[in-house]
């Protein structure tokens, strides 16, 4: 059975308690929310730990955000990322422009 996660960003919640599996006779896809790009990447580099190769970033992730994440996994696990400018969750904005510090 393939493994894979959805990382989005959602401010409030707890990647711990508030993650969701779905389980179909071919996928077990992780969807799990967290708070700022700090967050994502110690979730994704867990993931890939655990062997979940495949790891897909919400829109609200900008560019400084994938890359963050990909640090944090490395060649471990493939990396891709559906696109916003400006996400619709996230006020209209990117979430580099959220979380740049």
């Amino acid at each position: 059975m393939k493994k894979a996660a959805f990382i989005f960003l959602c401010p409030g919640s707890d990647p711990d308690k508030d993650r969701k599996v779905v389980k179909t006779e071919y996928m077990e896809l992780s969807a799990i929310p967290v708070e700022n790009y700090e967050a994502a990447a110690r979730v994704a580099g867990e993931l890939a730990d655990q062997g979940i190769g495949c790891i897909e970033l919400c829109g609200g992730f900008g560019i400084k955000g994938m890359y963050l994440v990909k640090e944090a996994v490395g060649d471990r696990a493939q990396i891709g990322a559906v696109r916003f400018d400006a996400h619709p969750g996230l006020n209209f904005e990117s979430g580099d422009k959220r979380f740049d510090q």
